[in-house]
């Protein structure tokens, strides 16, 4: 008996993309829908037979595919769950682990193809990224930033002043000051808002993901 497949993508083409691959399968998976939105995800495990989902996590009308995957974790654990994201957001991979997905695949980067990605998270292994892609911010790397700096970059990102960055993470606000001013010395950007719109608009951070 073939695996039912569920794919959880906003976007056509990697939709269609994980569509021609389960049809490539030999048999081994067939799809049971393909949806646009996390939104209904949930919906659909109560009432087809789902055996994996590849699920994206930032989906364009909002909703979050890791909230979804947390959700159809705790009611039907029987149920394998594949991440499948292209944003090198390293708060993804915190997540993902502690919701308790099965495997984790980043779409243009990872060497192993997702049908084999599959395979093995069928069989009962979990396949996860040692890092993020790497991605560059200003003159320097993803690679090159600390964790406490991303904590304070993702604050930012999000328009909190430095008191509040200070209140979120336990520190002092001079702490904060420092970390931001290391943040613009390594990235060589002019400005903390440049600094945040970069961080944005690469995916090195997604707001609202916690």
């Amino acid at each position: 008996m073939p695996y039912n497949v569920l794919v959880v993508d906003d976007q056509i083409v990697p939709r269609q993309l994980f569509e021609s691959f389960i049809s490539a399968s030999g048999g081994r998976y067939q799809l049971t829908a393909s949806l646009d939105t996390a939104k209904i995800a949930y919906a659909w495990c109560a009432k087809e037979p789902v055996d994996l989902i590849l699920m994206d996590i930032v989906m364009n009308d909002g909703f979050n595919g890791l909230e979804a995957a947390e959700r159809i974790k705790k009611s039907f654990p029987h149920i394998k769950i594949i991440i499948v994201t292209s944003m090198p957001d390293a708060l993804f991979l915190t997540r993902a682990r502690e919701i308790g997905v099965d495997s984790f695949w980043y779409k243009e980067v990872q060497e192993e193809p997702i049908l084999e990605i599959m395979d093995r998270t069928m069989a009962g292994e979990q396949i996860w990224p040692d890092q993020p892609p790497v991605v560059s911010l200003g003159m320097t790397q993803n690679t090159e930033l600390t964790p406490r700096e991303l904590d304070v970059l993702r604050l930012l990102a999000e328009g909190l002043t430095d008191r509040e960055i200070a209140q979120r993470l336990f520190l002092s606000v001079t702490t904060v000051r420092y970390h931001v001013s290391n943040l613009t010395s390594k990235t060589g950007f002019s400005s903390r808002t440049e600094l945040a719109v970069q961080a944005v608009r690469t995916g090195l951070i997604i707001p609202g993901i916690e």
